[in-house]
């Protein structure tokens, strides 16, 4: 870990730490106004305030002295040449998950715990101009693998050893020839945001790939295929040069119709939000990411949330955004065995938001190209032998027509 990351997380933590003083000094404030009643109270309950308020402000102060001091000491027996926390697999899941949660709150050049997008190769950025470095042999079928909330590009290893040391990426690419880009970014950022950013990055890859690119195509795990239908439409609004070589999308665990895990939160914050005592736990809740919101119900455009209260109880203003025509959708949904996968699914989203089959919005998916696999948990579908043998066979299948895919739409 930099020296200057060191510092960043022990301001971070001085912070946060100073967030929940308040939420706690806030909680038993109001516990307090209820339990001194009556005027003869009022002496009493003065001077409990005062104390109160002394206390607070010392934790806080101290607590927040403690967090920095410890990132600067650590900083200071660190040297700046150390490389960066996402290098390694942990690091890059920590970052990861910090972005996921308040990743909306760390972002700008000058910030060392920014996530910023980019392709990935052995922890390190590769700008489009130097993938020929990490793609020695490029060919023209072009992968690029879309990480969900709070992971990283190192999240699609999860589970190899179990599979023979393989990944998607590194079977597809001695199978069928495709070269594998692992995309890393924020996810605690807006959908439509990192939508916009992955078209423009596509489009760069594009222009730079040595080879004439004959074939794109997006595996996208949970918000990642989000992220994925976000850039689409945003490459179509802006007729991105990188859609003419667009041919398959993958959606593996995708809430396309929203995340009943996030609905629940919503519900929580603003139900815990009605009394003064757990009003703090509201607001502890409501600091998520904008990314963490946008799983509500979907949310892909800028226009779902621009002006709108992103707390307002299940308001569901997302906008239809429809597939991309001329490249084929494909969707991966699981749920676990039992009455627990009837309720979750398969622990994070459920069979009909992953297959886009709700009784107010459905996405035209086609019968073909769904295909559900029960037993399996959300974060198994990143990497698992049966999902891999959907995809390969979908990918070596002759492409159909789109007369053909719209007789089979669902």
């Amino acid at each position: 870990m930099r020296s200057d990351e060191t510092r960043a997380l022990g301001a971070l933590a001085g912070r946060l730490a100073g967030e929940v003083t308040d939420c706690i000094e806030e909680l038993h404030g109001a516990i307090a106004r209820r339990s001194f009643h009556g005027p003869g109270a009022a002496p009493a309950r003065t001077a409990h305030d005062a104390i109160a308020a002394g206390i607070y402000a010392a934790v806080r102060r101290g607590a927040g002295i403690a967090a920095r001091g410890a990132g600067l000491a650590l900083a200071a027996v660190r040297d700046q040449g150390r490389p960066p926390l996402a290098s390694s697999p942990p690091g890059a899941f920590a970052q990861a998950a910090l972005g996921g949660m308040i990743g909306d709150t760390l972002t700008g050049a000058e910030e060392p715990l920014a996530i910023p997008m980019a392709i990935r190769h052995r922890g390190e950025d590769v700008p489009p101009h130097a993938l020929h470095r990490v793609a020695p042999r490029p060919t023209g079928k072009i992968i690029v693998f879309i990480h969900g909330l709070c992971e990283s590009e190192s999240s699609w290893r999860l589970f190899r050893d179990g599979h023979g040391g393989e990944t998607y990426g590194s079977r597809l690419r001695a199978e069928l020839g495709c070269t594998p880009l692992w995309l890393r970014y924020n996810s605690g950022l807006h959908i439509s945001e990192n939508g916009a950013r992955l078209s423009d990055l596509l489009d760069e890859t594009v222009a730079a790939w040595e080879v004439p690119v004959e074939q794109i195509t997006l595996v996208g795990h949970s918000m990642g295929g989000l992220v994925a239908r976000s850039a689409c439409h945003r490459a179509e609004a802006t007729d991105a040069a990188w859609t003419a070589s667009l041919r398959h999308v993958f959606h593996l665990g995708t809430p396309h119709l929203g995340a009943s895990l996030e609905q629940a939160v919503n519900a929580a914050c603003w139900a815990l939000g009605k009394l003064g005592e757990t009003r703090p736990v509201a607001r502890v809740l409501e600091r998520r990411s904008v990314g963490i919101k946008d799983l509500r119900y979907g949310a892909l455009v800028d226009e779902d949330w621009h002006g709108a209260d992103p707390d307002a109880l299940l308001d569901d203003r997302c906008t239809d955004v429809p597939l991309f025509a001329s490249a084929n959708h494909y969707v991966i949904s699981t749920k676990l065995n039992g009455p627990l996968g009837d309720f979750a699914g398969d622990l994070l989203v459920r069979q009909a938001s992953a297959e886009g089959q709700g009784p107010a919005r459905r996405i035209a998916f086609e019968l073909d190209n769904i295909g559900h696999l029960p037993g399996l948990n959300h974060f198994q579908l990143l990497n698992h032998p049966e999902v891999y043998e959907r995809m390969r066979a979908w990918l070596a299948a002759p492409a159909a027509s789109p007369a053909q895919r719209s007789c089979r739409v669902r």
